[in-house]
């Protein structure tokens, strides 16, 4: 099943050229996909239209086989999660109830959102904390993290949120290299579908079932890691830092063709 599917898809900032280009493609259930490109080609917009932050100029964003833009905020937010770069950095609201924002979607009536999450709502809550290691910080004032454990907590409230799709822009930075492989071992073993765009080449190569390439604001590769990631489209990707070697290796990155 189709979870995601973008076609013709066109953006810019207002008053601005097109920096995303007629991008077409489909994600079915439960891949990992990730989206590489050099700093500026437009990742960070193309989760941010994947996510109804950002409406297109032109072509069609889907979720779930139906038009992104002619579902409710709340409706979209029942299927997806996103964790982004520009999450706010200070909380006036400790751990627990950060996790807990993940059920706003799920909840209804006046004052919902104002309310403790109780039942399974608040059943939610302590598995995403459990699984993102939180629960002894649960009482922490969010805004005292380091900034691995405020990923962390973004992170397990997407998961609160009980996403079909979770969308996460450069998410493990911030994460020590165990945090990283326990993040990932965790996504793939829930069945999500995750959509992230990775610095890290070796790390797409590692943990994506198929990499996306963006050049120039167009699709310059699209594939599983061995296919996309060649030295051709690497050279053209990241023009002047990933000159290849007689070794085989692209300096600047950890990676290796």
């Amino acid at each position: 099943m189709t979870v995601v599917d973008l076609s013709g898809v066109c953006w810019g900032p207002k008053g601005q050229p097109d920096l995303l280009s007629e991008i077409s493609f489909a994600v079915p259930e439960g891949q990992i996909l990730a989206i590489c490109g050099a700093n500026g080609v437009g990742k960070s917009a193309l989760l941010r239209l994947i996510c109804r932050h950002h409406a297109p100029r032109r072509g069609t964003v889907r979720l779930m086989g139906r038009d992104l833009w002619l579902m409710s905020a709340p409706e979209a937010a029942r299927a997806l999660a996103a964790v982004l770069q520009d999450q706010p950095g200070e909380f006036g609201l400790t751990v627990r109830q950060i996790v807990a924002l993940g059920r706003l979607p799920h909840r209804r009536g006046w004052g919902a959102g104002l309310a403790t999450p109780d039942g399974a709502d608040a059943a939610l809550v302590r598995a995403a904390l459990d699984r993102l290691d939180l629960t002894r910080l649960a009482s922490r004032p969010f805004g005292t993290l380091s900034g691995g454990a405020r990923q962390r907590v973004l992170i397990a409230r997407a998961l609160a949120q009980e996403p079909r799709v979770i969308v996460l822009d450069a998410p493990t930075p911030a994460l020590d290299i165990c945090q990283q492989r326990d993040l990932w071992t965790l996504l793939r073993g829930l069945g999500l579908t995750v959509i992230t765009t990775l610095p890290d080449l070796t790390l797409a190569a590692d943990v994506a079932d198929r990499v996306l390439v963006l050049h120039e604001g167009r699709l310059l590769a699209d594939g599983p890691p061995g296919t996309a990631l060649t030295e051709t489209v690497l050279s053209t990707a990241f023009p002047g830092q990933a000159q290849i070697d007689r070794t085989g290796a692209t300096p600047g990155f950890s990676f290796h063709l």
